[in-house]
């Protein structure tokens, strides 16, 4: 359940036995909405069918976001550059999905460990489990039969929400997620969350949309 009770601090305090978060209309502008509580499957299935995500850095408490405005990739409209359709035709280009979900994981906690990642053990011990309940999906691109790049998310119903990627090779992660977006389109997927905007994102047909369209695509995709 999703609570309707008005915000009495600044931020609204979470406990680990009750599982429910605030309305998501009381997050903070810049998205915050809510500290604490756990990283349980089921609480982390009714953050995610809500629009709302963890993100926290190492020694933090949880803090849980919901950003009044969405960024997006409708699968349909995944962008591929010249440069990149050039480089897959050039090279013999595979995709593979679970091929070891913790691995992927890992690659992309230790590609940002030097900038600073929210990706810690427990994060990453609480996906794997969201993946043990077949809610979150790897996906690894491979370049003439190399691991080139990956990518892990949060797949519910028709909604993929996407979390990081990591690249070993030339076009990684941009393979993994053009094939991705490829296999969702074909899947009648209705986005790919990006949470936040990057320039990078954008030019692969990222989009900003309201939080009121997003969780009509939320509903639509699981068939509400």
């Amino acid at each position: 359940m999703i609570a309707k009770e008005k915000l009495v601090m600044p931020v609204f305090q979470l406990e680990k036995d009750k599982i429910y978060f605030p309305n998501p209309s009381l997050a903070e502008e810049d998205g915050l909405l809510a500290i604490g509580g756990d990283l349980s499957v089921e609480r982390l299935f009714l953050a995610y069918t809500n629009g709302i995500f963890p993100w926290f850095n190492p020694g933090e408490p949880y803090l849980w976001w919901c950003p009044k405005e969405r960024f997006i990739i409708r699968p349909e409209n995944i962008h591929v550059s010249h440069s990149l359709k050039k480089f897959m035709r050039k090279h013999d280009i595979a995709i593979k999905y679970n091929r070891d979900f913790k691995d992927t994981m890992h690659r992309c906690r230790v590609l940002r460990e030097q900038e600073g990642t929210w990706i810690t053990d427990e994060m990453e011990e609480a996906y794997y489990h969201f993946h043990k309940e077949q809610l979150a999906v790897s996906v690894e691109a491979y370049v003439d039969q190399e691991l080139a790049g990956g990518l892990y998310g949060v797949s519910i119903g028709k909604c993929f929400f996407g979390e990081s990627m990591f690249t070993l090779k030339e076009n990684g992660s941009k393979i993994a997620l053009v094939l991705l977006a490829e296999f969702l389109q074909e899947q009648n997927f209705v986005f790919i969350d990006c949470q936040f905007h990057t320039e990078h994102l954008e030019s692969m047909g990222g989009e900003h949309i309201s939080y009121a369209e997003y969780m009509e695509m939320i509903h639509k995709g699981m068939g509400r």
